[in-house]
């Protein structure tokens, strides 16, 4: 996109080949304000000698190129993105003096301004390949090197890169120069350089080999209220002791900061020894337990990455997954034992499987080793495939295994490859040795094929009620047939004073087709029987006929979480799978989910319930149960204890339901003041949610956004009042911001991604389908001319969603067959067109609902 080529793996290869250690010495210069700076790279490299080939630098001018003393023409030898090298010596050094843009889309050298004080603040973003926006660079992981940092900024900002912060000399007026010492030798991507005036708090955690490890916390100077640093230091500290003590391995690096930065498209970023956060991770207004949760997930998933997967990183990124889903499993587990989350095992069962298993069940699933041909494959495989699955693989795994032997293989792995580049291979080498178990067979089925399996459990009865057969039969999608070893529990449940409780578990290896489950045999029949009760194993999970009735009709009285989000999770693939009728799971949960007690799924289970209302109800019903849903969920806030976790989830869980005027006056009247839960805030996010439902059914004023946007003139909240305005139902409004996001290419990430979400909020999605046949028209320009981000934003985004329409997938359809390439292109709108098409057919399941 936008002309720069995607380096492919025979390239990275080659090169590799050809080329030895690197160091690097850059120079920058960030003292101008004209969206430009000045970029010097000195890169010593070793060399096969003779050999040709080519440093990457995105390049707005390109004034010097200087190779082991010999002066190249500029011209000639670079395209604006590579620059190509002849005749390499043994050992060679090469100069090249450039001019770069900042960006405004999160990648590369990012350049924000704070509307509060007016002050710039700086982030980069390397990952995948674009720490060649910012100097000059062999951009491939396994061409590890060290960076040496020297940077010129306005002397009253922080300057911040993977090495520990030197004490700044003044330079010309205004300005300081921060000359650091050389970095670790890391991959590319995770080199980093934060610059602003950011404010700033200190700690330090103790290693394992008894060094001081300096920790940082720094957010934007308006944002400081909100930094909470006890409680990010706290986890860091947990965590960093838990990993140790798991791996064997000492902290790998001099310091640790994390950095909460403004328009970023992650959650974060794991910089060695610099983490970048999202903002969004900085909770202005009071929030729900369960993104506490998901906040103190990401900190030691990002703190994990320390180890796995950069001081071990993998050589090429088909091997990404062995960063990403390591770090998912590791957090997940870290989490449950030194947070006060304790339950988060749950939340993966229905969060991290439902979505992976969405996402295998995609016309362009993958195998969790994916094949990458170049970086174009890589940039859309960051999804729920390399995330998820392979964290629940990985869980398998653990279970397979014994999770002792597998944190000693793991450890033996970080030890053995500290500071390089590694395969999966390798850390089967040492799993099979610290287990004891041939993985040969288990990594070819699980990890190098793709789809998802589903589990159905079985019974044989006879007239007293006692079990005379039981199996687990397992299938596979026609596509996708590889039949997978499981290692999976069955949990019998039982009514115990009320409450549905396990009586009875057995643990088994499940293999091939059907497996046979004698331990249930001449036992009681249960009321429930759970297949893969303790979420042992990756699968859809179907539960037989009086199994599934139980649990639909008395699915609170579950006492343990996990064993509910397991029954939840089935729940929810059979009405995506057009097997449950959506209105069955409209009631489902609106029956039940006033009785959950643990946040994330309360939370999970409100979001799916919208979906549901949105997507995949009948048009006969659809208008009554929407407004039916939307008011029992009011009902529910009503009914929560005073300024419970509870309420707040209800009261916003409302805000995205309500659907008719007479909610939109509810929300007034809360706003106002008129209508009171006792102990609800109506604080600053509480109030734009408000104000954002309230224009999505056309009742909010131009005078209602202005007084909430006056009172919080931020740069959030001028996001939030572009999501408000494009809410509104009317056509002109949708259209006006549908072009914006298209073709506006001075909006920044954030932005166009705060106009888009108000283009798809409607209750009348004809309001968005006369965009379908421009949506379609654009799709190749706005691929070839935008960088990843805004094109896959605008691919992703301005796509009429909430059109379930069987038109708008024949127009679809048609325009795949004849658009081929690029091929991540292909792949972004055949998702769009699959998640249509199954909008489409539980819609027609639903149509069948009495």
């Amino acid at each position: 996109m936008s002309g720069r080529p995607d380096l492919t793996r025979s390239e990275a290869e080659e090169r590799a080949s050809l080329l030895g250690p690197a160091a690097y010495e850059v120079t920058l210069d960030l003292t101008g304000d004209d969206g430009r700076f000045r970029s010097d790279t000195l890169v010593r490299f070793t060399a096969t000698p003779g050999a040709s080939t080519f440093i990457e630098a995105t390049t707005a001018e390109l004034h010097e190129v200087v190779l082991n003393g010999r002066p190249l023409d500029a011209a000639s030898v670079s395209d604006g993105y590579r620059i190509r090298l002849d005749g390499l010596d043994a050992e060679n050094e090469l100069l090249v003096v450039s001019t770069r843009e900042y960006t405004n889309t999160g990648e590369g050298l990012h350049r924000f301004v704070d509307p509060v004080d007016g002050e710039a603040y700086l982030y980069t973003e390397f990952a995948v390949a674009e720490a060649n926006r910012v100097y000059a660079v062999f951009d491939q992981p396994d061409l590890k090197a060290s960076v040496r940092f020297t940077i010129t900024a306005p002397d009253h900002w922080s300057v911040l890169s993977n090495a520990p912060t030197p004490e700044p000399h003044p330079a010309a007026s205004g300005t300081a120069v921060w000359a650091f010492e050389t970095g670790p030798v890391i991959s590319s991507y995770i080199v980093a350089i934060i610059a602003g005036p950011y404010a700033s708090w200190r700690s330090s955690a103790t290693s394992r080999d008894g060094r001081e490890v300096p920790l940082g916390l720094f957010t934007r100077e308006s944002l400081a209220q909100y930094a909470e640093p006890e409680v990010m230091f706290e986890l860091v500290q947990g965590g960093l002791a838990f990993y140790e003590d798991a791996f064997g391995v000492p902290y790998p690096y001099g310091k640790y900061d994390q950095v909460f930065v403004p328009e970023y498209n992650w959650g974060a970023m794991e910089n060695v020894g610099a983490v970048t956060f999202n903002e969004g991770y900085l909770f202005r207004s009071r929030v729900s337990d369960a993104r506490r949760e998901q906040r103190a997930i990401v900190v030691l998933h990002e703190l994990s990455h320390m180890w796995f997967g950069n001081s071990v990183t993998m050589r090429w990124w088909n091997d990404l997954w062995l960063n990403e889903s390591f770090a998912t499993w590791a957090s997940t587990l870290a989490t449950s034992r030194v947070t006060e989350f304790t339950d988060v095992w749950a939340t993966f069962a229905t969060d991290e499987k439902t979505h992976a298993a969405e996402q295998d069940q995609l016309p362009s699933t993958h195998p969790i080793v994916a094949e990458i041909h170049d970086l174009g494959d890589v940039e859309v495989n960051f999804d729920a495939i390399t995330y998820d699955k392979g964290a629940s693989v990985l869980k398998q795994l653990v279970a397979w295994v014994g999770l002792e032997a597998f944190q000693r293989g793991v450890g033996a792995y970080l030890a053995r490859h500290s500071g390089g580049n590694a395969t999966l291979a390798d850390l089967l080498v040492e799993l099979e040795g610290a287990s004891g178990r041939d993985l040969a067979d288990w990594s070819a089925k699980w990890l190098e094929t793709a789809g998802v399996n589903t589990l159905r459990l079985e019974v044989e009865t006879d007239a007293a009620g006692l079990v005379t057969a039981a199996r687990v039969v397992q299938t596979a999608a026609a596509s996708h047939p590889t039949l997978r070893p499981h290692r999976v529990a069955i949990g019998s449940y039982d009514d115990v004073d009320g409450s549905l409780e396990r009586v009875h578990r057995v643990e088994l290896d499940v293999d091939g087709a059907s497996t046979d489950v004698p331990e249930l045999v001449g036992r009681p029949r249960p009321a429930l029987l759970l297949v893969n009760d303790d979420d042992l194993t990756y699968a859809k999970v179907r539960l037989d006929e009086p199994s599934f009735a139980v649990a639909r009709d008395r699915l609170s009285d579950l006492v343990d979480p996990v064993a509910r989000a397991v029954v939840f999770g089935s729940a929810w693939d059979g009405v995506r799978d057009a097997e449950i009728p959506a209105a069955d799971f409209v009631r489902l949960v609106v029956a039940n989910v006033g009785h959950e007690t643990q946040s994330a799924a309360r939370g999970l289970a409100l979001s799916r319930l919208e979906l549901a209302v949105s997507r995949y109800l009948a048009d006969h019903h659809r208008d009554v149960l929407a407004e039916e849903a939307a008011d029992a969920v009011w009902a529910l806030a009503e009914l929560a204890p005073e300024g419970s976790d509870a309420q707040l989830q209800f009261v916003k869980a409302f805000t995205r339901l309500a659907c008719v005027p007479a909610h939109a006056d509810v929300l007034e009247s809360l706003a106002g003041g008129e209508t009171r839960l006792p102990g609800l805030v109506v604080d600053l996010d509480l109030r734009w949610e408000i104000t954002i439902a309230r224009a999505a059914l056309g009742a909010a004023t131009d005078d209602e956004v202005d007084a909430a946007l006056a009172a919080d003139d931020t740069a959030k909240g001028r996001q939030l009042a572009e999501t408000a305005r494009a809410a509104r139902p009317d056509q002109a409004v949708k259209d006006a911001a549908w072009r914006r996001v298209a073709t506006d290419t001075t909006l920044s990430n954030d932005l166009a991604r705060a106009i888009a979400d108000g283009w798809q909020r409607t209750t009348d999605p004809s309001l968005l389908a006369g965009t379908a046949d421009d949506y379609l028209a654009l799709l190749e320009r706005v691929w070839a001319e935008r960088s990843f981000t805004m094109a896959s934003l605008i691919v992703r985004r301005l796509f009429p969603a909430p059109v379930v329409d069987a038109g708008l997938a024949g127009r679809v359809r048609a325009w795949l067959d004849v658009h081929d390439e690029p091929a991540p292109l292909h792949r972004l709108v055949a998702e769009q067109l699959s998640e249509l098409e199954r909008a489409l057919a539980a819609r027609d399941r639903d149509a069948t609902t009495a």
